[in-house]
């Protein structure tokens, strides 16, 4: 009787044994609820990145630009960002070279280019018309392409999605507001870069 009694507890506990064994195994195999799929991405769609930055970076980043593209040209240059734009240099004027500082207003447009209206200019003690000292910086000056003076319309129009930068990225400007130091910018990457 007790070793029918040891067979059957020995048996028992050898099932007991497998049947764990088996719940174990089926519990690490199977899935977990809260899976969830990993969605594929796109290499077809263009990335956007939305950059903000301030005034003093920005500041920099211009007048380091300007110097790096050689876009000053024999005559220097250099661009302010305050409550406004400002753009100070000299310019010729009577085998003498005269300072001059020029304020303008920017205004983001919707396509994502600036136009810059003009607010104030000022060359040495002189009154001299508006359209008249546009009209000496956009000759004398070395602009990049993407840059387009109005001497009539007062105005500067800056196309920044024609601005070449390096592996094929476009710039737009989101928000261009200097009185509150809000600029952001909108940087559009191809889907050839992926």
């Amino acid at each position: 009787m007790t070793n029918v009694k040891w067979k059957t507890l020995f048996i028992s506990l050898l099932a007991l044994n497998i049947l764990v064994i088996l719940f174990v195994t089926i519990l690490v195999n199977l899935p977990t609820k809260d899976k969830e799929l990993i969605p594929k991405v796109s290499h077809e769609e263009d990335i956007q990145f939305q950059v903000h930055t301030n005034r003093e970076d920005l500041t920099r980043l211009i007048n380091q630009y300007l110097d790096k593209e050689g876009l000053t040209g024999s005559i220097h240059y250099e661009v302010y960002l305050t409550d406004e734009v400002e753009l100070y240099g000299t310019m010729p004027f009577f085998n003498r070279e005269v300072e001059m500082k020029l304020t303008f207003e920017p205004i983001a447009q919707k396509n994502g280019d600036l136009i810059l209206k003009q607010k104030s200019i000022a060359v040495g003690k002189m009154n001299l018309p508006v359209s008249y000292v546009m009209n000496l910086i956009n000759e004398r000056y070395n602009m990049p392409d993407w840059v387009s003076i109005s001497p009539n319309d007062e105005s500067i129009y800056v196309s920044l999605q024609d601005m070449e930068l390096k592996s094929d990225i476009r710039v737009k400007a989101k928000e261009f507001d200097l009185e509150n130091d809000d600029i952001s910018f909108l940087l559009t990457i191809p889907s050839s870069l992926q």
